[in-house]
C-alpha cells in the first residue's frame, strides 16, 4: 500500500505484466499531413453515445459505494459495464478489419499486411486477457 493514500497499491505490489513483443508499426502521419481515415468514423457518434453510457454506469456505480448497495448488485453493475466496453471494442475491431486490413491488403505490400495482422492479433490476446 501507498503510505501516502492507504487505497493506493504501489507499483511494486502491483503484479507483474507479461510483456507483449512490440510490433514495428510505420511512423504515423502528423496531424496536418493525416490523411488515412479510419472505418470508425462514420460510426463516431454511435460510439461515443455507448461511451457515455458507460461513463453514466461508472459514475452509477460510484453512488452505489457511496450508498454501501449489496455487493452483488454492484458487481452485476460493473459486470455490465465490462460488457458495455467489450462491445465498443468489437466495433472498433470489426472496423478495423474492414477497413484498415482490407486497405493493407488491397495494397499489396506485404509488410503493411504483416503489421495489419499482427496489430490485430495483439489487439485479441489483450481483449481476451
Amino acid at each position: 500500500m501507498n503510505d501516502a493514500d492507504p487505497t493506493v497499491e504501489s507499483v511494486e505490489s502491483a503484479e507483474p505484466v507479461e510483456s507483449v513483443e512490440p510490433v514495428e508499426t510505420p511512423e504515423p502521419a502528423g496531424p496536418t499531413t493525416h490523411t488515412h481515415t479510419h472505418g470508425y468514423r462514420h460510426d463516431v457518434q454511435p460510439l461515443k453515445n455507448r461511451l457515455k453510457r458507460v461513463e453514466g454506469q461508472v459514475r452509477g456505480v460510484e453512488r452505489m459505494i457511496d450508498d454501501d448497495a449489496y455487493c452483488i448488485d454492484v458487481i452485476t453493475q460493473i459486470s455490465a459495464i465490462k460488457a458495455a466496453l467489450d462491445r465498443v471494442s468489437t466495433i472498433l475491431l470489426e472496423d478495423h478489419i474492414d477497413h484498415c486490413m482490407a486497405e493493407a491488403a488491397e495494397s499489396g505490400d506485404p509488410e503493411i499486411t504483416k503489421i495489419k495482422v499482427a496489430e490485430v492479433r495483439d489487439a485479441v490476446a489483450r481483449l481476451l486477457k
